[in-house]
């Protein structure tokens, strides 16, 4: 049953967990979406920060904004495509409805729709699909991840991020973005292995143990972080800023734009990062 939300009040313990098996569902069906014109072939523009947008983008944010509003009318929704300058309420969510989108283009596959309930400044409830790979991760009050099947996420099991292994962290490491400051914070870290991952992909791969550490110093916006970052916290690991703090969201004075972070699976190696204060000037 999927719970009454509304503005006056935080939701409960059950009804995060009951929002984010709704989330999952409906970041799946906009990953079928997605699937649809991967398979179909997707026209495509720039929008006027460079970054590509296309028609599936657009397709999917329609179903998911849809959904969003009939499960929960009067809760404001911040997407990426077509309501980056809502605001947000005490209640509100953040959603991009294809996290990666070049990647989406080239066909690699690691591309992620991104749901998330804030409440106050922090995630409560979200849901990450990775379509092209099969896999739905979700987290209410614990993390979980399911495979999807015909359309559908299966059964969750529940995820958790590992220790810092003796061999050293896995960097997960961005194939299309890269920072002289990050090379500079991992150098800082205890790395053994580096595996190249596109897009919020590497939250959910953190979070079930299949990484350990994901450093972003160049620009990123709070849809692109929201849910990767509650169901890495809520799988045991952590996503800091310089000041070593959680994120807080729903920064519309700042148009919605992160600051650099890392995102850890043991937060114990959080106090070991350094990072600027601002994300570098491009260019710089």
């Amino acid at each position: 049953m999927t719970p009454a939300l509304t503005l006056d009040r935080a939701p409960t313990q059950p009804e995060r967990d009951a929002v984010a098996v709704r989330l999952a569902a409906i970041a799946v069906a906009a990953g079928e979406i997605l699937r649809d014109f991967e398979r179909g072939g997707c026209s495509h523009h720039l929008k006027a920060d460079g970054s590509p947008t296309s028609q599936a983008d657009l397709a999917a944010e329609a179903l998911i904004v849809a959904a969003l509003a009939e499960a929960w009318p009067g809760i404001p929704v911040i997407a990426e495509e077509t309501a980056a300058e809502a605001a947000p309420a005490a209640l509100f969510f953040l959603v991009d409805p294809l996290d990666g989108t070049k990647d989406f283009l080239k066909g690699t596959g690691e591309y992620t729709v991104n749901i998330a309930l804030v409440a106050g400044e922090r995630p409560v409830a979200s849901a990450l699909a990775a379509p092209a790979f099969g896999r739905v991760w979700t987290a209410g009050v614990g993390a979980a991840e399911a495979s999807i099947v015909a359309g559908r996420p299966g059964a969750f099991r529940p995820v958790a991020a590992r220790p810092l292994p003796g061999e050293g962290m896995t960097a997960l490491v961005s194939r299309s973005h890269g920072e002289a400051a990050d090379e500079a914070c991992l150098a800082g870290l205890p790395i053994g292995h580096r595996r190249g991952v596109s897009s919020a992909l590497k939250f959910g791969l953190i979070a079930c143990g299949e990484g350990d550490v994901y450093v972003r110093c160049g620009p990123t916006m709070e849809w692109d972080t929201a849910a990767g970052d509650h169901i890495l916290t809520e799988a045991g690991g952590c996503l800091v800023g310089p000041d070593r703090r959680p994120f807080g969201y729903g920064r519309r004075p700042g148009q919605y734009r992160n600051g650099p972070f890392a995102a850890f699976g043991d937060p114990s190696q959080a106090a070991r990062a350094v990072l600027p204060e601002r994300c570098p000037a491009r260019g710089a």
